[in-house]
């Protein structure tokens, strides 16, 4: 059975004291491939430096993510947007987070959409993050829907009228993680609705440990549990649902 992690942010300092055991760990639980996302300049070029370590196990994204958005957010963006190298396999973790704060609503809006503009032109896929800000996302994706290569909308959350509206974009596929296992989830009665080919698995370690990991820092190992329950969810084997998602991923991801 082969997996695919397609978010994890194993270039944190969570991981430094035991980064290649928690790969190992991973490979051993089936997971052949991790997507690692960056959130700023310079988490972008050390993730560029740790996927040249681990070849054909990590794979690296770059860009400015919500979160990390000030009114230097220009500067930055030029500061990014000459690692976009062969290597590169997507533009991320972009998107829009009004969750805690829209201090910086309208730098977000403009950065989101220059590294949309990064997508179209660069043909890579985009890893998009998004919190309370789900309108405003797809006001600025529908100006390019026509273009866009494809992409991830990461760690989905919503109900069925959501997922429809992502799902309005074809080349997008919906990331599904640890929250589907959580006690409280409505995810299992909304993955039903899901087309198949629309779903990827990720575990955006370190954060959001599924049960029964919950509470514990997150890594890729864990990825089989999120299967588990999204394979019973949508009435299949782990295995078939394992190839599905391994293949939904290197067609978005071109792998």
């Amino acid at each position: 059975m082969t997996l695919i992690d397609t978010h994890i942010h194993i270039d944190g300092s969570e991981y430094a004291e035991d980064r290649t055991a928690v790969i190992q760990r991973a490979q051993q639980a089936g997971v052949t491939k991790m997507l690692v996302p960056a959130i700023d300049q310079a988490t972008s070029e050390h993730i560029l430096s740790l996927c040249r370590q681990y070849p054909g196990t990590l794979y690296p994204m770059v860009g400015l993510h919500p979160e990390e958005v000030r009114s230097n957010w220009e500067k930055v963006l030029q500061g990014i947007r000459p690692l976009i190298t062969s290597d590169v396999i997507a533009i991320g973790e972009v998107g829009l987070d009004f969750y805690w704060s829209r201090e910086y609503e309208s730098e977000q809006l403009l950065a989101f959409e220059e590294q949309v503009r990064w997508s179209v032109e660069t043909r890579l896929p985009l890893m998009i993050h998004c919190r309370k800000a789900q309108n405003e996302m797809v006001n600025i994706l529908r100006r390019y829907a026509d273009e866009l290569p494809g992409g991830v909308f990461h760690c989905f959350t919503g109900n069925q009228q959501e997922a429809e509206q992502l799902l309005a974009f074809p080349r997008f596929v919906l990331g599904i993680g640890g929250v589907l296992t959580f006690k409280k989830s409505h995810l299992p009665e909304v993955l039903p609705h899901i087309p198949i080919d629309r779903i990827v698995l990720e575990t955006d370690a370190p954060y959001m440990a599924p049960v029964p990991m919950r509470g514990k820092r997150n890594e890729s190992a864990y990825i089989p549990h999120i299967l588990s329950v999204a394979a019973q969810a949508l009435d299949m084997t782990a295995e078939q649902l394992a190839e599905i998602t391994t293949s939904n991923t290197q067609r978005i991801f071109q792998l």
